[in-house]
């Protein structure tokens, strides 16, 4: 099992590392610390496989937000092989065919798993306030914006009515991420017609694919 240090030492470091948990114990601690510390900037993906306990423990150092999957054993191979089958595929596309999308949100730890769940397959850029993402878009394109209804200072809708209001921006669609889903809230969101809105809540597969599902829609609409 490789040390920091063997990492470190790693000629042409690879982008995926399956980490299998079955003989880690609390020694390792160090290598779970050094993968938290270096997936940011070093942008690979992270997989976890192991029972309950390993899980646990590895996430108390791993911040959840940035492991791209985790497996309970006995291990599913054929899902972690589609998994990865996926990954590959994605790889291959040209860096600029790929989607361009724009995470708007105040919480650190929601930023860095939508960036995560979503850097598979698309372009992926943050920003933790308004200011910063209208700031940043009327700099550099990108064909969607995920945006937080509820953040301090200047809100999801704040920010939608301003990029409604720029003639640069106002062409950008938006889907709202809201954690609310009674039906006033819903109505709320929906009287501001944005693209779509997504549920929080939402479990990883479907809020993807419906991500996946407005772009094929959106292409579509294009290519008539």
């Amino acid at each position: 099992m490789p040390f920091p240090d063997a990492i470190d030492n790693m000629q042409g470091r690879p982008e995926i590392y399956i980490l299998y948990l079955g003989d880690l114990t609390a020694d390792n601690i160090p290598l779970f610390k050094y993968l938290n510390e270096h997936i940011d900037s070093e942008r690979f993906l992270l997989y976890l496989i192991g029972n309950n306990e390993e899980l646990t423990l590895a996430t108390s150092f791993i911040a959840k937000e940035k492991i791209q999957e985790t497996y309970l054993r006995p291990l599913d191979v054929k899902l972690l092989t589609d998994h990865l089958d996926m990954v590959v595929d994605y790889s291959a596309v040209d860096e600029s065919l790929r989607k361009k999308v724009l995470i708007v949100d105040d919480d650190g730890a929601m930023l860095r798993m939508m960036k995560t769940w979503l850097s598979v397959k698309y372009h992926v850029y943050m920003a933790s306030s308004g200011k910063i993402a209208l700031t940043f878009l009327e700099q550099t394109h990108v064909d969607l914006v995920l945006l937080d209804y509820e953040m301090p200072v200047m809100s999801g809708p704040d920010i939608l009515k301003a990029m409604r209001d720029h003639s640069k921006l106002k062409s950008i669609p938006v889907i709202f991420l809201t954690a609310k889903d009674d039906k006033e809230s819903v109505m709320r969101v929906v009287s501001l017609k944005s693209a779509k809105y997504l549920l929080k809540s939402m479990p990883k597969e479907k809020l993807i694919g419906a991500i996946d599902e407005f772009f094929l829609l959106m292409d579509a609409r294009k290519n008539r």
